[in-house]
């Protein structure tokens, strides 16, 4: 199977680009500002689920739908792009998810009422599709894979970035002005960041558009990456770890803002800067994976979730802080090295691989963090922790799973 998959799109020696080489750093830069807008868009309500659960009269499993409806679309989504960028390309595609989710995110801040704000939200998290999987699929394809995890690090760094603008500037623009008028701000700035990401990009060298794939070759592809012996390790890693941090990020706020903290808004989103470790984790682990292996640091970095989970059921703030920022780190540790993983083990159609990834990932934040609301208004913060471990501990059964076939496939060559 695993020939069939790398035998559909056959292509002609690849002319890589190299770390030493102008367009690496262009691409770097690019595919940072990509990654910022993604997460800034897809993330900045969640500091506001508070907010929305008290104007809007609800709980907080309620409110988590503003970030659970987009992330649930945009998993849908990320499937679709795929065949879209067979035909329009990738560049063009990811910088038209861009723009158009910038104009959604301008709209939440004028419709009325609860269930049009869903809406849009909905279409945002949809027109966002365009730009993960492709532009994992764009890394795959254009950088040298001595240099891809690098590459890809900078990538993931570039949405903890933008994870973090989006959450500590909407806690701030919140509780100075209106949520309204912080979602006019993240939207203008992100249509900007769009214009900056077209201009910078270079054109894909090692991708030719195929206009007459058919569904049926889709599913074929799709169908042959899930029957790899690794892959689907892979995909499960990445939507456990999301559906772990996403959980953490739902409802530390709601706690936060309780006794015995009382936190306002500001003062929450300020931890939000935590995400600043996940900059530096995402592009150190991607370069160390490419030294070291990518299986002992995935393994780090759920060695590191699981130290966070614990500092966080501790009652002083400074070790909920503690926790949330190790929580950070690791989970940018394990996303940078599985997606990294994807692109590697995937044996040619590399955009499909990222697409069944970003499927399980984001499938993995909306489903796991809303479900883990349930848990937080049941029984507090260590249901909440105890749901979150249980499913850490099927990573690290997954993650020596995938070092021993790794190790198994390394000596059969």
């Amino acid at each position: 199977m695993k020939s069939a998959v790398a035998s559909e799109f056959s292509a002609a020696e690849p002319r890589w680009v190299t770390r030493d080489s102008p367009a690496y750093l262009r691409i770097s830069i690019a595919l940072f500002l990509a990654g910022f807008a993604t997460f800034s868009l897809l993330y900045c309500v969640q500091p506001l689920l508070p907010a929305f659960a008290a104007e809007f009269g609800m709980g907080a499993a309620q409110s988590s739908l503003a970030l659970s409806v987009s992330t649930g679309a945009l998993a849908i989504a990320i499937v679709c792009a795929v065949g879209v960028s067979e035909r329009a390309g990738r560049k063009s595609l990811m910088f038209a998810s861009m723009a158009v989710a910038s104009v959604c995110n301008l709209l939440v801040a004028v419709v009325p009422g609860w269930h049009a704000i869903l809406l849009m939200r909905c279409l945002e998290g949809f027109t966002l599709g365009g730009v993960p999987a492709v532009a994992m699929a764009y890394l795959a394809e254009e950088i040298h894979p001595k240099g891809l995890g690098l590459s890809m690090g900078l990538y993931v760094g570039g949405t903890a970035f933008g994870g973090m603008i989006g959450r500590v500037g909407m806690s701030f623009l919140a509780d100075f002005f209106s949520w309204r008028t912080a979602m006019i701000t993240i939207g203008v700035i992100d249509l900007c960041v769009a214009f900056a990401f077209v201009a910078m990009l270079p054109a894909s060298r090692n991708f030719v558009p195929r206009a007459g794939v058919s569904v049926a070759q889709h599913l074929r592809l799709w169908r042959g990456h899930l029957a790899h012996g690794r892959l689907p390790a892979v995909f499960a890693i990445g939507g456990l770890v999301m559906g772990i941090f996403v959980t953490v990020y739902n409802y530390a706020g709601f706690r936060l803002m309780a006794a015995p903290y009382h936190l306002n808004a500001s003062q929450t989103g300020l931890i939000f800067s935590a995400y600043i470790f996940g900059i530096v984790a995402s592009s150190g682990a991607g370069a160390l994976a490419d030294r070291l292996g990518r299986g002992p640091v995935l393994i780090g970095g759920i060695v590191v979730t699981a130290l966070g989970l614990a500092l966080t059921m501790c009652m002083p703030l400074l070790s909920v802080i503690a926790g949330i920022s190790a929580i950070t780190i690791g989970f940018f540790i394990s996303h940078s090295v599985a997606s990294g993983w994807v692109g590697q083990m995937a044996s040619g159609a590399k955009g499909h691989a990222s697409s069944l990834y970003l499927l399980a990932y984001y499938l993995g934040s909306s489903i796991l963090g809303s479900c883990g609301g349930w848990f937080w208004q049941n029984g507090g913060w260590p249901h909440l922790i105890a749901f979150t471990s249980a499913l850490l501990v099927v990573c690290l059964a997954l993650a020596v799973y995938l070092v021993k076939q790794s190790a198994s496939a390394t000596v059969a060559h």
